[in-house]
């Protein structure tokens, strides 16, 4: 009986792993939650699981909590940064679901795997940030670290058709987003509540802006390469809008094996749960007749300029990931509260990759350091986006 905690649990792959784990049965019991705040609907959780102990990002958080969890449910309730790490490190955990958003899921991250847990990973950013030190540290204990991510996940699948020796390329998919048709001109008049509405997937607002940017997909760039340990030439892009074939892997002999699906996240979350087996859902299914056409094409590097980002952090690695996840963490909060437009939120994170010293072979003091130092950098920039708008 697998128990699972769920990091990140009121967010929309915290809600829907809760689905997924309520369809997969008693087998698969949560037994541990945590959120930065929303309060009530963690209580409601808690209670739905019978979860034991439930994490918040601090002492109000926390009160809240207390107060809003129903007569006879009483959790442990843990409360802080280090809460996270804590709770994936737990003995009665088997598997991690990590669906924080940003660097904050990093120390979880690395916990989990010294621990020798199942990572199901949708926190991008921790290996963004330090890939090479969450992958060694799996090695070393026997982790598993699944994707969850829908591109990842669909490679991780292909790839069981043949050896890592035998790949010669890894293709991921995007689907480009709200605004891959519309004249560059236009997109510095872009509003936030347009860059939220995605044309195929429902997200939370981070990786939804990240998605109408490509940054995303710079980021899943970088993802691929310590997933899978593949080097910047093996790894491309193209954007596919139908969001139906979610990364493909081609191997030497020419052969392309691609994974399809409708846009459901529940299908990766599921299988990361339940590998190597797989289980009966209740989801709906692929109809292709339905669809009739895919379509295929090379992104367009000018105008979504975010990608080139991705490739140059793994050609130099080193604290570079470090420093884009947390600039972007930066650009996109000033976007969302409507500091910056648009198209300011990739030259701003190339001009705090520029200014930032860079280190090739960085501990994890050097990576935090560096996170918080683009961020700073980020806000010290600011100014001079706000008053070209």
């Amino acid at each position: 009986m697998p128990n699972i905690a769920v990091l990140g649990s009121t967010g929309s792959i915290g809600r829907m792993t809760l689905d997924v784990a309520a369809a997969l049965g008693p087998e698969y019991r949560v037994v541990a939650l945590a959120a930065a705040s929303s309060a009530r609907r963690l209580a409601e959780q808690a209670a739905e699981t019978g979860a034991a102990c439930v994490a918040v990002g601090d002492d109000g958080a926390a009160r809240a909590l207390a107060g809003a969890l129903p007569k006879g449910v009483n959790p442990e309730i843990r409360v802080g940064p280090g809460a996270l790490a804590d709770i994936a490190a737990r003995d009665d955990v088997d598997i991690v679901l990590l669906a924080v958003v940003g660097g904050a899921g990093l120390p979880a991250a690395l916990a989990a795997v010294r621990a020798g847990k199942r990572l199901a990973l949708a926190n991008k950013e921790s290996l963004v940030m330090a890939g090479r030190l969450v992958m060694a540290e799996a090695r070393r204990s026997g982790a598993e670290v699944i994707p969850v991510d829908s591109e990842h996940s669909a490679v991780f699948q292909a790839m069981a058709c043949g050896r890592r020796e035998e790949v010669r390329r890894v293709i991921l998919t995007a689907s480009g987003g709200p605004f891959y048709r519309r004249p560059a001109g236009e997109l510095a008049r872009v509003t936030p509540a347009e860059a939220l509405a995605h044309p195929t997937w429902s997200m939370g607002p981070k990786i939804t802006i990240d998605s109408a940017t490509l940054v995303n997909k710079a980021l899943e760039v970088i993802e691929a390469h310590h997933l899978f340990g593949l080097g910047a030439d093996e790894i491309g892009v193209l954007i596919h809008p139908e969001s139906t074939v979610h990364s493909l892997v081609e191997f030497v002999d020419g052969s392309v094996i691609a994974q399809l699906g409708p846009p459901d996240m529940r299908m990766p979350i599921q299988y990361a749960l339940t590998y190597p087996e797989r289980r009966s859902a209740p989801w709906e299914r692929l109809e292709l007749a339905a669809l009739g056409r895919l379509h295929f094409e090379e992104p367009d590097f000018e105008k979504f300029p975010a990608l080139r980002l991705g490739f140059e952090v793994v050609r130099r690695g080193g604290t570079l990931g470090a420093a884009l996840s947390g600039a972007d963490e930066v650009a996109v909060e000033a976007f969302l509260a409507e500091k910056i437009r648009f198209n300011d939120i990739v030259p701003l994170l190339e001009r705090v990759l520029a200014a930032l010293p860079w280190k090739s072979d960085p501990d994890l003091d050097d990576i935090l350091a560096t996170d918080a130092r683009s961020r700073e950098e980020a806000k010290r920039c600011l100014p001079s986006y706000t008053s070209s708008k």
